[in-house]
């Protein structure tokens, strides 16, 4: 039996169950629900997916199928099809989760949680940006070709919020939800009044057991019924990035630099480890469906202090952009982006680890992020270990935002 056949075999034993009442969605670009309501007229439906012949499956069988199918699917779009599998029913998907391993190991984007775990080693992630200016939204996609930034897999999402003292960019993985209610939210960038400097804020703890509450002067009342079983209460400040002034206002490329709180200055060493999130994490307020839910704003308040490091004598990892050259000919600064990059912008940029102590070697040396334009507006983001998706896109995003004093 082709593979094709197989997965048409699968979506046919399980279309005919019956789906009303409950919904079950799996991949990026749909809104993910963590729970299920069971009703008295779904127990013959639910009957039926246990009895599935697909779920009863030896297991020795079951995971030799799927390791097939995992190493045949390795690019987008037939990857959709490992993504199918993992929903099936309960079973399928612990397994395909045993035998889909990290963006790290593989050099793969499957899951979701793809977008949090650091970005391969050896190589890039090839990615562009969208930017819809009416809409003041923002596309993240996974480059499927190397000469086209057009039909690529979508990844996340943003949109900016304007406010009076500073400006937010709302992160999310689906497209058209972008709320910070919504159980797609995965965190945001906050800026400050003058656009200079950002912090990126996840939506749960980049380390588990490594964040406390502290009080807040600020409280925000939110209806329980927008609370998403997926979003975690509060905002964990994961980076900082700033932008140098320029006070003697003459043009030239931007300076800036980037401070992960969350990864240890090792993990860009050979056998450095940077934390890597192995799932969204559940809100602990499901329970108490009646009790109010308090959120702190982070301009107001102390916010969330990541744990990880806080304990450790380790220093934090700095982000510098690597420092461009003048063209005499061109009459203009230059970086060597390998041809990922066509059209010159003051947004343009490239990071590499900032060695500390005098330190020096490769690994500071290796591009980390590279973001240029590649159309009016279309930007590329390449990206590796140790940042993940979602901090890359959340670094391009501070370049969006007209910097004056900086330029």
């Amino acid at each position: 039996m082709s593979l094709k056949s197989f997965i048409q075999d699968i979506r046919g034993e399980f279309g005919s169950i019956p789906r009303k009442g409950f919904e079950v969605k799996f991949g990026y670009g749909m809104r993910s629900r963590s729970h299920l309501v069971v009703q008295d007229s779904l127990v013959q439906a639910i009957d039926a997916l246990k009895q599935s012949c697909w779920s009863n499956l030896p297991p020795e069988l079951l995971r030799d199928v799927l390791m097939r199918i995992e190493a045949s699917e390795y690019t987008w779009p037939p990857r959709k099809n490992v993504v199918a599998c993992a929903g099936v029913c309960r079973s399928w998907r612990e397994i395909m989760k045993e035998i889909v391993k990290s963006p790290e190991v593989s050099g793969k984007l499957t899951f979701p949680i793809s977008l949090k775990q650091p970005g391969p080693r050896d190589s890039l992630f090839q990615c562009y940006i969208r930017r819809n200016r009416s809409r003041q939204t923002y596309h993240l996609y996974l480059c499927l070709n190397e000469a086209s930034t057009d039909g690529g897999k979508f990844l996340l999402a943003a949109r900016r919020c304007r406010h009076p003292t500073h400006t937010d960019y709302i992160i999310s993985l689906y497209s058209d939800d972008l709320s910070k209610g919504s159980s797609t939210y995965v965190g945001k960038l906050r800026s400050n009044f003058l656009g200079t400097k950002f912090t990126i804020y996840d939506a749960q703890p980049p380390h588990a057991g490594g964040v406390k509450m502290t009080k807040s002067r600020s409280i925000r009342l939110v209806d329980p019924r927008q609370i998403a079983p997926r979003v975690p209460a509060g905002n964990y400040p994961i980076a900082h990035i700033s932008y140098e002034l320029n006070v003697l206002g003459s043009r030239g490329p931007r300076r800036m630099q980037c401070v992960m709180d969350a990864i240890p200055a090792s993990a860009v060493e050979p056998n450095g480890v940077a934390p890597t999130q192995t799932d969204f994490l559940l809100s602990s307020l499901d329970g108490f469906p009646s009790l109010p839910f308090f959120r702190s704003k982070s301009s107001r308040s102390e916010s969330f202090q990541s744990g990880y490091l806080s304990s450790q004598s380790e220093a934090m990892l700095v982000l510098r952009n690597k420092g461009p050259r003048w063209h005499e000919q061109l009459q203009c600064w230059c970086l060597n982006f390998n041809g990922r990059v066509t059209i010159a912008s003051v947004k343009n940029f490239q990071l590499v680890a900032s060695p500390e102590n005098g330190a020096t070697g490769q690994e500071y040396e290796n591009v980390i992020l590279q973001f240029g334009k590649v159309g009016k507006d279309v930007f590329t983001m390449d990206y590796q270990y140790p940042i993940s998706a979602f901090q890359a896109f959340a670094i391009c995003l501070s370049s969006f935002d007209t910097k004056i004093a900086c330029e």
